[in-house]
């Protein structure tokens, strides 16, 4: 009843002061408050553009409640499911039409055991279909297409360099980092497994960039060495083709025009150029990318 009352209470306030703004538009004002948030999705209703949350404690502004969130992004709802983990950014803004949301949404943990895993979207899964042959360029400025791979097993992921999220792109390239030092130091691994970072952010990901992205992510005293992981940009429409085959959503950010929205989706392909395993969310290490990539090497009938 204490929850209850507390819901209803601040439900209020947010209609109340809505009304007396009277404004319309969705866009943070310079006075919205923004807070971390973790929860589980109850449910959606795509319609109205909502996803019920059961959320932990938002510190200094909410205890721990289920409550019905806004949501603006159009790409969110193909992977936002009942049962669904997600991390996201609640911005409270009583200028606003909706005087709260949620942005930054990224799905962290699919349904938990004996629950209905969310269902394969043939859209975008893509389980052994052949990859298509895409030509970008690397950070060495050099074309690289999904061709020079084959006969090797390979993992994708997506990133842009100005990503500011630890859980985000920092964490995607974080850990293919790491997997590429254990596939350096394993002479087998190192002649047959490769990664490939891919930016969606060709008007500043230049491959000059990219390549003083991935150094940073080597370490100060690391002899630069692209022959595992590499990092790649093509053109805005090249790109956008790659990650709608792999069911990568991201759209520019409406307030910050430097920043993405977007989803995470690491792929794995076999040495035949097929899908073998699409990874959505970040709840991987680098061990586990590379098991994935060691049974993509030797597939069981």
């Amino acid at each position: 009843m204490r929850t209850l009352t507390f819901t209803l209470i601040l439900l209020v306030a947010f209609v109340f002061s809505a009304c007396q703004k009277g404004t319309v538009g969705n866009n943070a004002s310079t006075t919205a408050k923004r807070y971390p948030l973790k929860g589980k999705v109850i449910s959606v209703d795509k319609a109205a553009k909502k996803a019920k949350v059961a959320h932990e404690k938002i510190d200094g502004y909410m205890e721990p409640m289920e409550m019905d969130f806004p949501i603006h992004a159009d790409w969110v709802w193909e992977d936002l499911l009942p049962g669904v983990e997600i991390r996201a950014e609640l911005v409270v803004d009583n200028t606003a039409k909706d005087p709260y949301w949620l942005e930054n949404i990224g799905i962290v943990a699919s349904p938990a055991p004996g629950q209905n895993a969310p269902p394969i979207n043939e859209n975008f899964a893509q389980i052994g279909k052949p990859v298509p042959d895409f030509t970008l360029t690397n950070q060495d400025g050099k074309p690289v297409s999904f061709k020079s791979f084959k006969g090797k097993a390979l993992a994708i992921t997506f990133i842009y360099a100005q990503c500011p999220l630890p859980d985000f792109c920092i964490k995607m390239s974080t850990n293919f980092s790491d997997a590429a030092k254990l596939i350096m130091a394993d002479p087998a691994a190192k002649e047959n497994i490769r990664l490939l970072s891919i930016s969606f952010d060709p008007a500043r990901d230049t491959p000059e960039k990219l390549r003083s992205y991935g150094l940073g992510y080597m370490g100060k005293d690391a002899k630069p060495d692209f022959s595992v992981w590499q990092l790649a940009v093509g053109k805005d429409a090249e790109v956008r083709k790659i990650a709608d085959f792999f069911g990568l959503q991201y759209q520019v950010d409406e307030n910050d025009k430097t920043q993405f929205n977007h989803s995470l989706r690491t792929a794995i392909i076999g040495p035949d150029g097929n899908v073998t395993k699409i990874i959505p969310g970040n709840e991987w290490k680098a061990g586990d990318l590379i098991r994935e990539l060691n049974a993509a090497l030797d597939p069981k009938p």
